[in-house]
């Protein structure tokens, strides 16, 4: 790999991996919402281009093509939050998800690689699960599973190659969006207990440092038309994990399980085996989910005391 193009080039997940692929002497092409760029590392190899998803399909126009090996996207609108139940703009990402895999190809990049979830699976579960009723979130999920679908159509109609890389539970310093992790850190600093579900269902979280080099790996290994899990190796419940953070974080703080119902579906651990991506790739993560709370911890209290 010596050129990629990256979408969402200054987000979390991006810009950690444009970081990654920098230090492994890529020349990284970053698309970016317009002035939004301060995450990006300054290198020489760094080259920004300012960039709408709604009208993706006009950076060809800006662009030289056969220049680029892969295209990795990482954009998509209402990833955290309420915007993701919007369900215009979740079916909208999707379709710009397809837009961009097609000026992929206009551009003669030789592969594609899309940040995946595994909240597809979780969606297809609840789904197709009697009588169950899913919660909003799943809409989120639906959009990437549309995505998916439709990019596996669509690229084996082109000719080029689809990998598909699916996220676990990507966290870590960088990140200041109110999911799980960031929200239980946060009232651990404060010295507020935090409430959760009984923990029983099967989850899993990974490092964004491990993330940006699974997707490094993954684009430089990947076989055509497979999906990746990029996980930590060591799922288990939901519980197992936090109460690692709290011995890790806050020992003294109480944490309560159960006043929350859980609502989701409880994917087997099965379907959290990072085996094959481990086989093709050898990627495997390094960064314990202790020790990585803790790197996260000390970021968001640095975070608090500046502001």
């Amino acid at each position: 790999m010596k050129h990629a193009i990256v979408t969402g080039a200054n987000g979390f997940i991006g810009s950690n991996t444009v970081r990654y692929l920098v230090s492994q002497g890529v020349k990284v092409t970053a698309l970016v919402h317009a002035g939004h760029k301060g995450n990006l590392p300054k290198s020489k190899l760094v080259e920004t281009f300012d960039f709408e998803l709604e009208t993706i399909k006009d950076v060809q126009d800006r662009l030289s093509a056969g220049a680029y090996d892969i295209f990795y996207h990482f954009a998509w609108k209402g990833s955290a939050g309420a915007a993701r139940a919007d369900t215009k703009l979740q079916m909208a990402n999707a379709q710009w998800t397809v837009e961009a895999l097609e000026l992929a190809h206009g551009l003669g990049c030789r592969r594609f690689v899309c940040a995946g979830s595994i909240m597809e699976h979780e969606t297809v579960a609840a789904a197709y699960t009697q009588g169950n009723r899913p919660g909003l979130g799943y809409i989120y999920g639906g959009g990437k599973l549309i995505a998916h679908v439709m990019c596996m159509s669509v690229a084996a109609k082109l000719g080029i190659e689809l990998v598909w890389p699916e996220i676990t539970n990507a966290y870590g310093v960088g990140e200041v969006s109110p999911r799980m992790v960031n929200t239980t850190i946060r009232k651990c600093i404060k010295g507020e207990s935090p409430q959760f579900t009984a923990g029983t269902q099967n989850y899993d979280f990974v490092y964004i440092d491990d993330v940006a080099r699974a997707f490094y790996l993954i684009g430089e290994k990947g076989k055509p038309f497979h999906e990746y899990l990029i996980g930590s190796s060591t799922a288990r419940p939901l519980k197992e994990f936090l109460l690692e953070m709290k011995a890790s974080l806050a020992p003294e703080l109480p944490f309560i399980f159960g006043d929350i119902p859980f609502t989701g579906i409880n994917l087997p651990l099965s379907r959290f085996d990072c085996s094959e991506t481990e086989k093709d790739t050898g990627f495997r993560a390094e960064v314990s989910f202790a020790e990585g709370t803790r790197r996260t911890m000390a970021w968001l209290r640095g975070m608090e005391e500046e502001n």
